[in-house]
Parts: structure tokens; C-alpha cells; sequence
């Protein structure tokens, strides 16, 4: 996928996955793609890992891989960044 695709690809997965995911997320849109291109690589990895596939097209697998990885990634930055 070329550069502008893996952009538009990180802003819709990473904006389902703000949707699906409980909580605050008090991101910009800037934060929301960097999140879901940081999560189409964790989702890549799992599913590859898992024998599920790879996110290496603009198609649904690789999308719902993508979501996946991003509430993953939403997952572990809420519990780091707990206070108390």
C-alpha cells in the first residue's frame, strides 16, 4: 500500500476502534491515524501470527485486523497510563 492508503487506512481503524473501545481517548485526528496505522501492524502481526492473515491490501480482513490491533494498542496505552 502506498503512503496515502496506509493514512486513510489508519484514520478509519483507528477511528472504529476509539468507537468500539471503552473509555476517554482524547485524541486528535493526527493521534487516531497513527493509532490505527500502529495498530494494522499489531493486527498484521497477530493474524500472521495466528495463521489468520496479513493487513497488506485495503480489504475487510485486513480492516478488522487493523481494528483488532488498534484497541489492543488503546488497551495497553490506557492501562500504562493509569494514574493512582
Amino acid at each position: 500500500m502506498g503512503i496515502l492508503t496506509w493514512i486513510i487506512f489508519g484514520l478509519i481503524a483507528g477511528a472504529l476502534a476509539k468507537m468500539i473501545a471503552p473509555g476517554k481517548q482524547a485524541m486528535g485526528w493526527l493521534m487516531t491515524i497513527i493509532l490505527g496505522i500502529v495498530g494494522a501492524f499489531v493486527g498484521g502481526w497477530i493474524g500472521t501470527f495466528l495463521g489468520l492473515g496479513t493487513v497488506d491490501d485495503f480489504s475487510l480482513g485486513s480492516m478488522a485486523l487493523a481494528v483488532v490491533g488498534a484497541i489492543i494498542v488503546l488497551w495497553i496505552f490506557g492501562m500504562t497510563s493509569r494514574k493512582g
